[in-house]
């Protein structure tokens, strides 16, 4: 999703299916900075298809594709935590062994654990779970210890259940002998019944780095690929695989192996690491110098203003300011104290924002001034108020510890009234529009996995008000697929998501969105919306909205109440005769470690009722990965293929990507499905992501930018 500023309309510009994986062996102390870390044909810190004990530096992605002629493998992995690893894979499978299927595209979820790490003596011992959510086509479960011997070869070994149990396997050293079958049904449940259950069997292998770039593995597999044997889609002669491994840089990897005593696979990975950026310093012009008053300039108590006028003063900052992405919408002046309202066009961090004004405050201000005040504003509400103290900008600019110092020394509190305030005139155009060509894929579908559309958005806004804003988009097609319907899943819920490709069918050109929206600031830490209009692509009708949001407090509460009707298929002006009620109760937290949980209690498009769970690692350069699942009264067969809603999401900000300031940001969505249960209706602008960014953490978080 692309964003520009909190209350700015995102929408999908894609639905690449990135997939990542980054992985650093876990050596010892001495040995870590040492040891080129390599990624197996799944997608996962690993040897060439068995797992190690080693995990990923803490908070890094990648994306990896491997396989060899009968399975592809697309696989998005995230280090959680420095001990925990989450993988979503898809994968394609010719020559699958049920009569039914020539072929299965398959999602499925992993999970690993470290549970020690690698000491001189100790290994690394982690214990994993592959494909634990899905149909279970690769489901397996193992433990597995890694161990580095000198700085250059690493030795695994290890135990597997499940698909990783089936080469020589014995009985289960648990006591748990039976493990069901796998019936290959809807998919996507949880497969409790079946973890550490059967019989299980010993694989490892060895990694050796030879030099800088390149590097040999060594496995012994045990997965003896039972099912597709079966039907000649491999040909197992051997359970020996090798491989080789070249990484130029430390951000791409590619590898060849031979698998079975009969196959050729490759792979290739990138890596990213969302703690820093392409330019981690910035492209941005460098802020001025904070002006440092003269010594007796710091007694001075008032100003002569008939030489320099409030007007002029106003004058001046609206002006220097708008050069620096900031809109001035009022000021309130007095002999020692300066109170400025303002909203943030340009840099993601508020903070960062914050400490450019209160650069320039120094230079454009009478020098009796000692307090600024400085209140953020998005989608016309304010934000927070940032009491800084002059004297402590002009002595900390330059000391060891700066951010920290001037963090520790300002008062973030809850704005003030409009009180006071002399409003600005608007430099910026109430009237915007632009065209820009958008790129959307559609993934994950039965018959055609991927599907792409080319073509040009024409978007506009006006600003009636800094808190009523009407906007739309409308997209016209130059080149795609996407207008071919493939097979729709019968399912007794109502079509409120599975019909989509018919909007992507007939919708050419179609009208994306058209919204009036109006934000409200009614009291003490409470915060109101109101949309009404063609709020996305699929419904259009009324969205309400209150929060409860302390500046200071982690949690925050928020209702909405929507009333929509379905659009018709062409994306014009046009309902459907589906209307229906939608609503939900909304917890968020953000704890100290940089993770954000949410909670929504209410019910759904399709009128079922149940909760959607979240939860994301957010980064202060504005990365931001995270998983969400939605429980509700629909059964599993009636919900369908997939069982329940669940789905990783990714947020890149432009800033990190380019270097250059900028609020704007893609969301990537990689959802197992789009089906009715569950879904919710996607309007833009929901309050909390407009306020969050003015508050205490958000600024703890950020801090650091502020004398960037």
């Amino acid at each position: 999703m692309v964003r520009q500023g909190n209350s700015g309309r995102g929408r999908t510009l894609n639905r690449l299916n990135t997939s990542i994986v980054a992985l650093l062996a876990g050596v010892s102390v001495a040995q870590a900075e040492d040891w080129r870390p390599t990624y197996s044909l799944f997608g996962e810190v690993g040897l060439i298809e068995m797992p190690t004990a080693d995990m990923a530096p803490d908070a890094e992605v990648a994306a990896t594709i491997g396989g060899f002629s009968s399975q592809q493998r697309t696989t998005f992995t995230f280090q959680v935590t420095p001990r925990l690893s989450g993988s979503f894979r898809y994968s394609h499978i010719d020559d699958f062994w049920l009569p039914t299927l020539d072929e299965i595209y398959d999602r499925s979820f992993d999970l690993r654990y470290q549970l020690v790490e690698e000491g001189d003596v100790v290994p690394a011992i982690a214990v994993g779970l592959r494909d634990f959510i899905g149909t279970g086509l690769y489901t397996s479960e193992y433990i597995v210890a890694t161990k580095g011997i000198g700085e250059d070869l690493r030795v695994t070994g290890g135990i597997g259940w499940g698909r990783l149990g089936t080469r020589d396997g014995f009985g289960n050293p648990f006591g748990l002998d039976v493990r069901p079958p796998n019936d290959f049904g809807v998919g996507g449940t949880l497969a409790t019944d079946v973890l550490f259950r059967g019989d299980a069997a010993f694989f490892g292998g060895v990694e050796w780095q030879v030099n800088e770039d390149w590097g040999v593995k060594l496995e012994y597999s045990s997965d003896a690929y039972v099912d597709e044997t079966s039907v000649g889609a491999i040909d197992q002669r051997s359970p020996v695989n090798v491989g080789v491994t070249y990484t130029p840089r430390p951000g791409y990897q590619l590898s060849a192996s031979y698998l079975y005593g009969s196959e050729i696979a490759i792979g290739a990975t990138i890596v990213l690491d969302p703690t820093t950026g392409a330019a981690p310093s910035g492209l941005e012009s460098a802020p001025i110098p904070v002006a440092v008053r003269p010594g007796g300039a710091l007694a001075a108590q008032s100003w002569d203003r008939s030489i320099l006028p409030d007007t002029a003063i106003r004058d001046a900052l609206t002006a220097v300011l708008a050069q620096e992405g900031v809109q001035v919408l009022g000021l309130e002046l007095s002999d020692r104290r300066l109170r400025i309202r303002y909203e943030n066009t340009r840099y993601r961090a508020e903070a960062q924002a914050a400490g450019r004004i209160a650069r320039i405050l120094t230079h454009a201000t009478p020098w009796s001034i000692e307090t600024f005040v400085l209140e953020p504003v998005q989608a016309g509400i304010p934000l927070a108020s940032i009491t800084l103290r002059r004297s402590d900008i002009e002595a900390l600019e330059n000391e060891p510890g700066a951010a920290q110092a001037i963090h520790d020394r300002a008062v973030i509190a809850a704005a003030s009234g409009s009180e006071g305030l002399v409003p600005t005139e608007n430099t910026r155009p109430s009237f915007g529009w632009g065209i820009a060509p958008y790129m959307e894929l559609t993934i994950f579908d039965g018959d055609q996995p991927v599907r792409g559309d080319l073509g040009v958005e024409l978007s506009a806004r006006y600003e009636i008000r800094p808190n009523l804003v009407m906007e739309g988009a409308i997209r016209k097609r130059l080149i795609g697929n996407r207008d071919e319907i493939g097979s729709i899943s019968p399912s007794t819920l109502p079509p409120v998501r599975r019909n989509a490709p018919y909007y992507a069918a007939e919708g050419d050109p179609g009208i994306e969105y058209l919204t009036l929206a109006w934000y409200g600031h009614p009291g003490a830490n409470i915060y109101s919306r109101v949309t009404a209009g063609y709020l996305e692509r699929m419904f259009g009708g009324v969205s309400t909205e209150l929060l409860w949001k302390p500046v200071d407090s982690n949690l925050a509460l928020g209702a909405e109440l929507n009333y929509v009707m379905q659009r018709d298929y062409d994306m014009m002006l046009g309902f459907q005769d589906y209307d229906v009620v939608t609503g939900h109760l909304s917890a968020y937290y953000a704890f100290d470690n940089g993770f954000h949980a949410q909670v929504d209690l209410g019910r759904y498009l399709a009128g079922d009722w149940g909760a959607t769970f979240s939860l994301d690692r957010e980064f202060a350069n504005g990365w931001r990965v995270g998983a969400y699942v939605t429980l509700t009264d629909v059964s599993y067969e009636d919900f369908g293929e997939g069982s329940f809603d669940k789905g990783i999401r990714v947020t890149v900000p432009f800033d990190w990507a380019f270097g250059q300031p900028s609020r704007r940001e893609i969301e990537t969505n990689l959802s197992s499905l789009t089906r009715d249960g569950g879904a919710r209706l996607n309007v833009d602008g929901r309050l909390y992501d407009v306020v969050r960014d003015g508050h205490f953490f958000e600024y703890d978080d950020s801090w650091g930018r502020f004398w960037r």
